[in-house]
C-alpha cells in the first residue's frame, strides 16, 4: 500500500472484468480501478498480455506494465476454448462492468457477445473498445491507436508543413479512447441507478481522437478550409508558439489573451506593437502571426532559457519548456501535488505516476504493482466454487 489510511472508495463495491489487451481497454480498466472497484482481469495463458514485454523491461517484465495493470488480479483463461468460455458466462453473472477491445465480431465467435452475456446478466455494462466501432463498413479491420489517430484528423495537423506527419510520443489514441470508455461506464452506472438495466458502449478510436479536433469541419463545412500542419504554431490563434532561447533551448509562450499579449509585447521591449489598435484582439493579431512571432523570437534569441521564463513570470505571462522525464522528477510542483508515488511490485520498488483525478473526499490509491501472470487464477476459479482438484485440470488441459 502507499498509504496507511485506509479510506472509502468512489468504486468500492463495482466488480470488472477485463478482457482487452495492450493499451485502450486495460487503461480503461485501471483507470475504475484506481477508483475502489474489483478488476480482474483475463490473459491467455503461459503467454499473457503482451503489454508484459512493450518498451524498457526488469526482471523479463515490462515497467509499463506496473502501470497500466496495478490494482488488477490476473486470471489466466483460454477464451477459445469452451470450458474457458463457460468460465467467462459464471463470472459475468456476478460482473458490473465488462471491457473488452478485441476486433468486433471476435466475441460472438466464442459464444460471449452482448446479446448472450446480457442475457446472463441484464443488469451488465459492457464497454467495447475497437478501431472503427461495432458497426459501419470499416468494422472488420483492425486498427491500433496510431490509425485512430490518422483517420480522426490528428496525424495530418501533427507536424511542419511539407514534413511527414509526426506522432505523439505517447499512445493518445488508446488513451482518450479508454477515457471516453470509462465516461460511458459511469454514464451508463448512473441511469442503471433508475433503470436497473445495463447497456452496452460502443468506442471507437477513430472517433475519441475526431472528438477532440474543434473547430475542424465547421471551418471546413462553413468556408471549404482545410486546417493544415503548422509545426509549433497553434494557427489561428496568436501568439502561442515555441521559441528558440540564446542557451539553445526552447520556452514555450502563450500570451494569446488580450491583456497577456500587451503585457507580453511591453515586457520585450515592442511598445508599438502592445499599443497596435490593430492587434488588440485575436482576429488582428493572427493576421500578423508572422510578425508578432519574429518580435518574440528576436527577444528570447538575446536570453536563455530560465532568464526568458523569470522575466516572463514577473509579467504575468504564462510559458513554460519541453518537461523531460528528468525534469518531472526534479520538479517541487510535481512533488508538492504528490504526482509521483512508489510502489512495490514484482520488479521491486517503482516509481509510477499517481492516481486522476483528485476526489477530496474518496480519492483513487495504488494498491499494488501489476499482477504476475495468472496470479490470482486459484482464487479467482475457488470464488466460484471450483476445487482445487477441478482448478488443476482446467491447467492441465490448458486452459487457464
Amino acid at each position: 500500500m502507499t498509504t496507511s489510511t485506509i479510506h472509502p472508495m468512489a468504486l468500492d463495491g463495482l466488480k470488472v472484468l477485463e478482457m482487452g489487451q495492450l493499451i485502450a481497454g486495460p487503461f480503461a480498466s485501471k483507470l475504475l480501478g484506481e477508483f475502489g472497484a474489483e478488476v480482474i482481469k483475463i490473459e491467455p495463458p503461459k503467454i499473457g498480455d503482451p503489454l508484459r514485454k512493450w518498451r524498457k523491461l526488469k526482471d523479463g517484465t515490462s515497467l509499463w506494465w506496473h502501470v497500466q495493470s496495478r490494482n488488477k488480479q490476473s486470471l489466466t483463461l483460454n477464451l477459445k476454448d469452451a470450458e474457458g468460455q463457460a468460465i467467462v458466462r459464471q463470472l459475468i453473472a456476478e460482473t458490473d462492468i465488462l471491457i473488452e477491445n478485441f476486433r468486433p465480431g471476435t466475441l460472438e465467435a466464442w459464444g460471449l457477445g452482448w446479446e448472450e452475456l446480457s442475457a446472463i446478466n441484464p443488469q451488465l455494462i459492457m464497454l467495447r473498445i475497437s478501431g472503427y466501432g461495432q458497426t459501419g463498413p470499416y468494422r472488420d479491420l483492425p486498427g491500433f491507436g496510431v490509425i485512430g489517430e490518422a483517420m480522426g484528423g490528428l496525424r495530418y495537423l501533427t507536424g511542419h508543413p511539407g514534413q511527414a506527419p509526426v506522432r505523439v510520443g505517447v499512445s493518445l489514441g488508446d488513451s482518450l479512447s479508454a477515457l471516453y470508455g470509462v465516461i460511458g461506464v459511469l454514464l451508463a452506472l448512473q441511469e442503471r441507478q433508475r433503470s436497473g438495466e445495463g447497456q452496452m458502449i460502443d468506442v471507437a478510436l477513430y472517433e475519441s481522437v475526431f472528438a477532440m479536433m474543434e473547430s475542424l469541419i465547421p471551418e471546413y463545412s462553413t468556408y471549404g478550409h482545410i486546417r493544415e500542419p503548422a509545426g509549433s504554431a497553434l494557427p489561428g490563434i496568436t501568439p502561442s508558439n515555441s521559441y528558440l532561447c540564446q542557451d539553445g533551448q526552447y520556452v514555450l509562450i502563450a500570451g494569446n489573451g488580450d491583456s497577456i499579449y500587451k503585457r507580453l509585447m511591453t515586457v520585450i521591449g515592442r511598445p508599438d506593437l502592445a499599443e497596435n489598435p490593430q492587434l488588440a484582439h485575436n482576429d488582428g493579431r493572427s493576421q500578423q502571426a508572422e510578425l508578432i512571432d519574429a518580435a518574440i523570437s528576436a527577444w528570447t534569441q538575446n536570453h536563455n532559457r530560465a532568464q526568458v521564463l523569470s522575466v516572463l513570470q514577473e509579467a504575468d505571462v504564462p510559458a513554460g519548456f519541453p518537461y523531460t522525464a528528468a525534469d518531472i522528477v526534479q520538479d517541487p510542483h510535481y512533488q508538492a501535488r504528490q504526482m509521483l508515488e512508489i510502489v512495490q511490485t514484482s520488479a521491486g520498488a517503482l516509481q509510477v505516476p499517481a492516481v486522476l483525478p483528485k476526489l477530496s473526499r474518496t480519492p483513487g490509491r495504488i494498491g499494488q504493482g501489476g499482477p504476475t501472470l495468472g496470479e490470482h487464477s486459484n482464487d479467482v476459479l475457488a470464488g466460484l466454487g471450483l476445487s482445487p482438484e477441478q482448478i488443476q485440470g482446467l491447467r492441465e488441459r490448458g486452459v487457464i
